[in-house]
């Protein structure tokens, strides 16, 4: 056998991933491990405010239609990103987020800062055909959208999930009036809102 633990060591297939697979584990511990005891990455930014339910519904309609795919909501920290976007993102904004939507791919502009930037009328033409406002886009219409009606069903349930499951701090009267409040409203008044609530706290 050879005397070079090297050689040993890159001979062996299942050692060397063994190896591997601690020295990865310890990099990510000392990596990751301090992130949890910072607050700026615990705690929400002191004007952050929960989703209405109206707002939790448009974010699922996000995800369901495939948005975050095509549309990051994370400004990096450069020159070029936040002078065309706005301030820089920071974990303090997403801390209530489950799942998170920061996303790198960029199909489209990047929408952490898109809440009021545009009006709803403007939004809901550029949803309906985005031609209509931006010529040159290649984003998909969703006009059916306008004609999806919400029941309310489910959504009270979805607010008790992230406050009892995730800690976001909704009340007992949030919880009861969530229905009634997005029920009869269509798809596209609800991502209208979501879409209207982006980049509240970093304005």
């Amino acid at each position: 056998m050879s005397s070079n633990r090297h050689e040993i060591i890159e001979k062996n297939v299942g050692l060397l991933a063994v190896l591997i697979v601690v020295a990865i584990s310890f990099g990510a511990l000392v990596e990751i491990t301090p992130l949890i005891f910072q607050k700026q990455t615990t705690e929400p930014v002191e004007n952050l405010r929960t989703y209405t339910a109206l707002e939790m519904e448009g974010r699922d309609i996000y995800i369901r239609e495939g948005c975050n795919v095509c549309h990051s909501q994370m400004i990096r920290p450069f020159r070029a990103e936040t002078e065309r976007y706005g301030h820089y993102s920071v974990a303090g904004e997403s801390v209530w987020e489950h799942p998170f939507l920061w996303g790198s791919k960029r199909t489209g502009p990047d929408l952490a800062r898109v809440g009021q930037r545009y009006s709803d009328e403007w939004h809901r033409v550029h949803l309906i055909n985005p031609r209509d406002v931006v010529p040159e886009s290649n984003m998909p219409g969703f006009p059916w959208l306008e004609e999806n009606v919400l029941d309310g069903e489910l959504t009270s349930k979805k607010i008790a999930i992230f406050r009892d499951n995730f800690g976001v701090p909704y009340t007992e009267e949030d919880v009861k009036n969530a229905s009634e409040e997005v029920k009869g409203k269509t798809e596209m008044d609800a991502l209208i809102a979501y879409l209207q609530s982006l980049g509240h706290a970093m304005k």
